[in-house]
């Protein structure tokens, strides 16, 4: 297994475990996180990102594989099953990740999943209906934004 394929390994593993300062070890300090929801968060705001998930996370499951990765970039599917906390339905979210490594650190980390599929699972008839319009996902992205921000004021 390459050293980059081992740090994708623990991250997913630690996701597992929902231990976001595992998670965060494997992430350099300048890290760029991005995904359909979280568009841009940079360093710290991505750690607390998973800090927030983790410990929010209800009836919550993960299963990875395909990882694959060199010296310098690596990829990983992985499937997180939870509990959205807001409408108490169950979302399976199918999710496809992208890796840039610099000296054994994540330094970029980009999700992509389908937004549209997500709000059909986690708001019901409401995302079905609108979830792939840009009002209700730019909704989605501002309240996900706003937990974030009061998240981090709690530390």
């Amino acid at each position: 297994m390459h050293a980059n394929e081992a740090v994708i390994d623990k991250f997913y593993s630690a996701f597992q475990q929902l231990d976001a300062e595992a998670m965060a070890s494997c992430y350099s300090d300048d890290i760029h996180f991005s995904d359909p929801v979280f568009t841009n968060l940079q360093g710290v705001e991505a750690a607390d990102m998973w800090r927030m998930l983790t410990s929010k996370a209800q009836n919550f499951s993960l299963t990875f594989d395909g990882i694959r990765a060199d010296d310098a970039s690596g990829d990983a599917h992985w499937i997180a099953t939870y509990t959205f906390s807001q409408t108490g339905r169950t979302v399976v979210n199918d999710i496809e990740a992208k890796f840039v490594f610099k000296n054994g650190k994540i330094v970029r980390h980009q999700d992509q999943f389908n937004l549209w599929k997500w709000a059909q699972q986690a708001l019901g008839l409401k995302g079905l209906l609108l979830g792939w319009t840009p009002f209700l996902q730019n909704a989605v992205r501002a309240q996900a934004a706003k937990g974030l921000q009061i998240f981090r004021s709690k530390k």
